[in-house]
């Protein structure tokens, strides 16, 4: 507070701050409570095992659990990349204390009895290949839940990922876990008086809320204008937007590209819009393959037209809408020639059409549709 203070004497020009709990009154409560929680909730199920996930950066929590551990004789696995990681640097760094002989490898599990273990998983967000996410599909390799398992889900659901999370408590209870994830998490990120309070130390020139979805922003630009700042000098951004600011005035000058990069394969951002779309079209519903022959000199049909699909229709069930659907591609490759049409891509064309308006008026469906037209000479 002292050093925002000084901060705040020297002149700060602009204050980008966090949003995510703007529409909560008051203060966010200290993390030591949610200590004394652990301890009760340890003292109450002092004969099972012992499942905590939570944030991974959130060091101090993992330190709360380990205390709770080790105070009722459980040894403690980890699970989890990030989590792993992160305890392995916090305790180099000295920002965890863990007694010797606490941590066992996940592997050991099966050695201790249920109620001499606890394990501290990811996942607390309902991730799909986070640990927790993975015990509750029951693929994880090491851990299997059993009947009985008590199961901290020490986090709130960020806002959005809520169906996910219920979609792993609700599978982990399936499995006749307890699942606890009330009164188990205390926010990490500041609530209205706190906010207030950093605005009246600080008393930035510029106010440019950050993290939080847009109603979120727009709350905290109502409390930024309320605390002095003016109107014109809050700038609520979207991704992308470029904000050039000076001690004169600021404004968002340009835009630039911003989203999500496409990874595939060995493939990084190659896979654009058009070949996104076309995957959709394909994986909802399907492709139809026209193939024909023509003569090169006469322009006579030849062979065909045949029909291939994939993931359309099955083939042996539905002959006759196989057949009906050959006809209409006849009839329109007949309908091009006899009209001297020699424009293979204006065949291809009315192929797409007639047989497009066909296959909808049939199926209701808009399967890709691919003609394939080859020569003879």
């Amino acid at each position: 507070m002292q050093r925002m203070g000084e901060l705040g004497k020297k002149g700060v020009l602009a204050l980008l701050c966090d949003s995510t709990n703007i529409m909560r009154p008051g203060y966010t409560m200290s993390e030591k409570t949610v200590g004394k929680t652990f301890q009760t909730i340890f003292d109450d199920n002092a004969d099972r095992r012992i499942i905590v996930a939570t944030f991974a950066s959130n060091v101090d929590r993992v330190q709360q659990i380990i205390n709770a551990s080790c105070a009722h004789g459980r040894k403690v696995a980890v699970e989890g990349r990030s989590m792993v990681n992160i305890i392995n640097v916090a305790t180099e760094l000295g920002y965890i204390s863990i007694p010797e002989g606490t941590l066992i490898d996940t592997e050991e599990i099966k050695k201790y009895p249920d109620d001499k273990v606890t394990i501290i998983t990811t996942g607390s967000q309902g991730e799909s290949m986070a640990a927790l996410s993975r015990m509750a599909a029951s693929i994880h390799k090491k851990v299997t839940i059993k009947p009985g398992d008590v199961i901290i889900v020490s986090a709130t659901p960020i806002p959005g990922n809520e169906k996910s999370v219920a979609r792993v408590i609700n599978e982990l209870s399936m499995k006749g876990a307890k699942v606890i994830f009330q009164d188990t998490h205390v926010s990490g990120h500041a609530s209205q008086e706190e906010i207030k309070l950093i605005y009246s130390i600080l008393k930035p020139k510029y106010a440019v809320p950050v993290h939080g979805e847009y109603r979120h922003l727009v709350k905290h630009a109502e409390l930024a204008e309320s605390m002095g700042i003016e109107k014109d000098n809050i700038f609520i951004l979207s991704s992308g937007d470029v904000l050039e600011i000076s001690e004169e005035n600021a404004g968002v000058t340009q835009t630039v590209h911003s989203g999500s990069l496409m990874v595939d394969g060995l493939g990084v951002g190659d896979v654009g819009n058009i070949v996104l779309r076309d995957r959709q079209t394909l994986a909802e519903n399907g492709i139809i393959i026209v193939v024909l022959t023509l003569d090169g000199d006469t322009n006579q049909l030849l062979a065909g037209p045949d029909i291939v699909t994939r993931g359309f229709v099955y083939v042996r069930e539905s002959e006759m809408l196989i057949d009906d659907a050959t006809n209409v591609v006849y009839e329109s490759v007949m309908k091009c020639l006899d009209g001297r049409v020699t424009d293979w891509s204006k065949i291809k064309g009315e192929i797409k059409d007639r047989l497009g308006d066909y296959i909808w008026k049939k199926m209701k469906r808009t399967p890709m549709i691919l003609p394939i037209i080859m020569e003879v000479s």
